[in-house]
């Protein structure tokens, strides 16, 4: 099945003519997961999911082990490094001690994802003691410093690839929230500002470095002491942040998926305002459907996947064309050839940017002018340095006269009208919950609008409408079962879960289904409250009456569909005869019973009798 049809969430930027397109296609994330393998890491426990203690290693390698999980159904082009620290054994390029990088044959440290690795990683605790150990790495009278190894060994894994084209991330979970407090002196200041400068020297080459802290039940991570220099906090952000800390270990789940699929802009455009000024903006898209991924051809033998190629065999010498391909239009008697690039730059009517026309009231604007889902497009100066000042300057403007801009955008094969309507930022006291910026909703032409047909146009009175009483039992059952701060957010798609939850238990061989909640089944328990119930009983009774019995109705109904369906099987059949003729030539006798009865069923006359009775009826209707 064909989820949008339609394209009505199709990107413009989709369009492989688009320069854009590709480098939206090789945008993707690396990412290396530093997990503090400590003695303290094992030693502190708290409630796990089942309410039984377990250990902030368990917590830590569960969360990570669910997020691949998910992250290989949703960005299997990403790619993943799992790095212990503060371990016996060590395990990297750069033969530093304390630091194990997880892996597994035929697969490069940093790299896409296998089922084989997310099975090896599920069983990482069963022998952990046994081949990777567990020690303190930093202690008094030893230089080494495991941390600073770790993000040694994290950045060297990141060097693949342009921080233009893929995001580089480091996720380090650990419950020490002073690494360096057993150490004393002037040798714990040096060790410190190394492992700092090492961060800031990962930072500084595009790599971002997130903490995903673990407290104890009666300790609570303290950010301030070390990491709020590490990863860069300092004043509103270290507030915000240090509540994160206190969280159950329940959340970390959560914490851990939002920080893994975070929102990636779409495309950049340049937006033209006037005079030569431009703007640099990045587009994000706020919904879109999921789907479950594209199928790969695999090899038979080699599991591999599959590549297809596509070549042009000459029809007369059977040779293959290494000429690219040409098109042809006939025009006067004459073929005009024309090449691939040729019809590209024919068709292309845009240039892809996004170009300011005017402004109009926001009145204007009218909720059927929406086509599609809208793009968040917010200023970048990354490009084009003063792009955020003149945005604010752009929309302040806007939002005090209540005007919408009007602008012409589109890909090389579809422009239109747009119009970017300005949002302010709204907060509450746990932080932001809408960005500031523009949504960008794409307008119709004047031939997309339809009129509307009115559904009941019949004003002869033969329409049952609904009276006052039965329109006031429907409004009090509507607000009785109506759901407060309803949001789409909260339903996953049961399809799709029940799918992922197919291919997850076959690729890693699970020996049961993981159960899965359909969100979207009615609330049988709420459905059943006194209010509820009562509320619907009122309005049945007053729609329907009191001595109405809806199986008597439905099976009322079915039979009166099958005799409906009779009638015109019957019309049909008769429409195929000249009946008039046919007794005129007394060849009425020739046809069989059931034709007969086809003509005595359409004209709604007694079909019962033998054949020589049905012939004489339809004779009389007829008037011979």
């Amino acid at each position: 099945m064909d989820v949008d049809p339609d394209d009505v969430f199709r990107d413009e930027e989709d369009d492989p003519e688009n320069d854009l397109y590709q480098e939206r296609q090789s945008s993707k994330e690396l990412v290396v997961f530093l997990v503090d393998a400590s003695p303290k890491m094992f030693s502190i426990t708290c409630p796990g999911e089942d309410e039984e203690n377990t250990s902030h290693f368990h917590v830590a390698v569960s969360s990570v082990t669910q997020s691949i999980k998910v992250q290989i159904i949703n960005r299997p082009y990403d790619e993943i490094a799992i790095c212990f620290f503060n371990t016996k054994e060590k395990k990297n390029l750069q033969d530093l001690n304390g630091v194990y990088v997880f892996n597994v044959p035929e697969r490069e440290q940093l790299d896409n994802l296998t089922a084989r690795f997310i099975k090896e990683f599920d069983r990482v605790e069963e022998s952990f003691s046994k081949v990777i150990g567990s020690e303190f790495g930093i202690v008094p009278g030893s230089r080494d410093n495991s941390l600073y190894n770790a993000l040694w060994v994290a950045q060297a894994l990141l060097r693949k690839g342009s921080a233009k084209t893929a995001d580089k991330r480091i996720l380090l979970l650990t419950n020490e929230d002073d690494p360096f407090g057993n150490i004393k002196g002037v040798t714990k200041l040096d060790m410190a500002r190394t492992t700092l400068q090492r961060a800031k020297d990962a930072q500084d080459l595009g790599i971002s470095i997130e903490l995903l802290p673990l407290s104890g039940p009666n300790e609570e991570f303290n950010v301030s002491t070390f990491y709020a220099d590490l990863i860069g906090l300092e004043g509103d952000e270290l507030a915000q942040f240090m509540p994160l800390a206190g969280e159950r270990f329940e959340d970390l789940n959560k914490q851990l998926r939002k920080r893994m699929f975070k929102k990636r802009r779409v495309r950049r455009i340049i937006f033209t305002v006037a005079g030569g000024l431009s703007i640099e903006l990045n587009t994000y898209a706020l919904i879109r459907p999921t789907v479950p991924g594209t199928i790969t051809w695999l090899d038979s033998v080699t599991n591999l996947p599959l590549k297809s190629e596509r070549s042009f065999i000459c029809a007369d010498t059977g040779s293959i064309i290494q000429e690219p391909p040409k098109r042809f239009q006939t025009y006067k008697n004459e073929d005009i050839k024309f090449t691939i690039e040729e019809l590209s730059e024919i068709k292309k009517v845009s240039t892809g940017s996004l170009r300011l026309l005017g402004f109009k009231p926001l009145s204007c604007l009218k909720d059927y002018h929406n086509l599609k889902p809208s793009t968040f497009v917010f200023p970048s100066d990354e490009e084009v340095i003063g792009s955020t000042c003149i945005f604010i300057a752009l929309h302040r403007s806007m939002i005090r006269l209540k005007r919408f801009a009007v602008a012409f955008f589109g890909s090389s094969s579809r422009p239109q009208l747009v119009g970017l309507v300005a949002q302010e930022e709204v907060t509450d006291g746990g932080g932001q919950i809408e960005p500031p910026g523009m949504h960008m909703i794409y307008l119709p032409y004047s031939d997309d609008i339809r009129p509307i047909e009115e559904l009941h146009s019949d004003t002869s009175g033969m329409m049952p409408l609904a009276n006052a009483e039965q329109i006031e039992k429907a409004t009090a059952l509507v607000k009785r079962v109506d759901l407060r701060d309803f949001s789409v957010c909260q339903f996953a798609n049961p399809a799709l879960q029940s799918h992922y939850a197919v291919v997850q238990a076959l690729a890693l061989d699970e020996d049961e289904m993981p159960e899965i909640h359909d969100e979207t089944l009615p609330d049988e328990e709420g459905m059943s409250r006194p209010g509820i119930a009562k509320a619907m009983e009122e309005f049945k009774i007053c729609v329907y009456g009191e001595n109405y019995d809806e199986e008597e109705e439905k099976a009322g109904n079915a039979k009166g569909a099958k005799k409906r369906k009779t009638e015109e099987a019957a019309v049909s059949k008769a429409a195929y005869y000249d009946w008039s003729k046919l007794a005129d030539d007394g060849k009425l006798k020739d046809l069989t019973v059931q034709e007969l009865k086809s003509y005595l069923t359409a004209n709604k006359l007694t079909v019962a009798g033998k054949k020589e009775v049905l012939i004489t009826r339809i004779l009389t209707h007829l008037g011979k």
